[in-house]
């Protein structure tokens, strides 16, 4: 999903009423002796919330101010109501945490190699045109296709303009949304599709690779070379459009995203090696090779990417793959779209299996391993009981201090050990 950085869903609900944005301040009756009262640390009378049309209403200058016209104001918001249902999606928290092997495999299913197998055929005109324009792997962009939509099987159907407008008005991340619902008015101004078609995710994400409104403004193309941008109908728009998201944030051509390695008996970990590039020079002269037996590219730098210990597959990863989490920040996402795209175009697939028969932590271990840790003066981002790239640079830094190996993998024998620690 383009560009909605993809902040964890379980981030708290925040009332509206807490931050409401100043137009609605002035519009709703928290007049100026009231502010200067609170200023002076007295206690005003609490402010009426508004209601959800008051609130669509008072949006109008904002819109105005982009160039959007009073009539596609009120034909976009014609028949829009809040939506409780999206709100609830936002508010949604899983009961556990999914472990890497499950959701490479959610994602990386039989039938959708298959599928994607038939859209790189009927689509390989577009795709070689993409790789050729924006110099971005074809692979990798059946990868993102893949994931977000099924190849466009599923793109959506909440409409978005209520879907951004009730996440909004309650205040959701911020102002993000309501940011968000300012540009998809701008998109219905500029005429490239009508409010009834403006369909997607509850989150408000658009078209064959779930655009957020303010990344199609910025980066989709009518790569179809008709007169509107159309993700949601053109395969080779949405193609395109993806392409140049890719390449816009900083894709090199010719690298690839990374690849399944073999680390050679007794091989000398250290915590740098998944945190700092190096060249693929520097781990060949260490033994490493691909998985398969075959040499490292001889260009490139790269790092290594350790989510199951070392028991489970080693991966060495480029710049590349931390341009694929531009498009949805999550590491597993991201492989999984290299997974995903060397299945279909390579008929690549694991030479190591996943370890699954270990039993991953639970959130609520994660979350007092990440307290314990922060408490040993670790830095371990945000206290949210989620396995993230943060955790994992916490655990290696632990494991390279005592002695261990520094896979940065937090498995149940090490959460004993450093929960049994003084």
């Amino acid at each position: 999903m383009a560009r909605i950085d993809h902040k964890p869903r379980s981030r708290a609900l925040r009332s509206a009423s807490l931050a409401l944005p100043i137009a609605l301040i002035v519009a709703f009756g928290l007049s100026g002796a009231a502010l200067s009262a609170t200023a002076a640390g007295a206690k005003p009378a609490p402010a009426r919330q508004p209601t959800f049309r008051e609130f669509s209403d008072a949006l109008w200058p904002l819109a105005e101010a982009r160039g959007v016209s009073r009539a596609t104001f009120d034909g976009a918001f014609s028949g829009v109501a809040f939506d409780p249902k999206v709100v609830a999606s936002a508010q949604s928290q899983p009961e556990f945490v999914r472990p890497i092997w499950d959701y490479v495999a959610t994602a990386v299913t039989s039938d959708r190699i298959e599928r994607g197998r038939d859209k790189a055929r009927s689509e390989s005109l577009w795709l070689a045109r993409a790789k050729e324009t924006f110099g971005v792997d074809d692979a990798v962009l059946l990868g993102v296709w893949g994931l977000e939509t099924d190849f466009g099987g599923f793109a959506g159907s909440n409409n978005v303009i209520q879907s951004l407008a009730s996440l909004a008005y309650v205040h959701f991340q911020g102002d993000y949304f309501r940011d968000e619902l300012i540009s998809a008015l701008v998109i219905l101004e500029e005429g490239d599709i009508a409010p009834s078609l403006m369909r997607g995710s509850w989150a408000g994400a658009m078209g064959q690779t779930q655009f957020m409104p303010s990344s199609y403004l910025a980066y989709a193309v009518a790569f179809e070379r008709h007169s509107q941008r159309d993700i949601w109908t053109s395969e080779a728009d949405a193609i395109g459009s993806t392409a140049n998201y890719l390449a816009k944030h900083g894709w090199t051509s010719g690298l690839p995203w990374g690849f399944e390695i073999r680390l050679p008996p007794r091989f000398a970990l250290k915590a740098a090696d998944s945190s700092s590039p190096a060249p693929f020079s520097s781990f060949a002269a260490r033994g490493v090779t691909k998985a398969d037996g075959s040499p490292l590219p001889e260009a490139g730098e790269g790092r290594l990417l350790i989510l199951a210990g070392l028991a489970g597959p080693v991966f060495l990863i480029t710049s590349n793959f931390d341009v694929i989490k531009s498009y949805n920040n999550s590491t597993a996402y991201a492989l999984s779209v290299g997974l995903l795209g060397d299945a279909v175009k390579r008929g690549a697939g694991l030479a190591v299996h996943w370890p699954t028969h270990d039993r991953p932590l639970t959130a609520a271990q994660i979350q007092s391993l990440q307290v314990k840790l922060r408490r040993m003066g670790y830095d371990v981002g945000e206290i949210d009981g989620r396995s993230g790239d943060a955790l994992r640079s916490a655990v290696r830094s632990y494991q390279e201090r005592n002695g261990l190996r520094p896979d940065g993998y937090a498995d149940l024998s090490l959460f004993r050990r450093i929960a049994a620690s003084h």
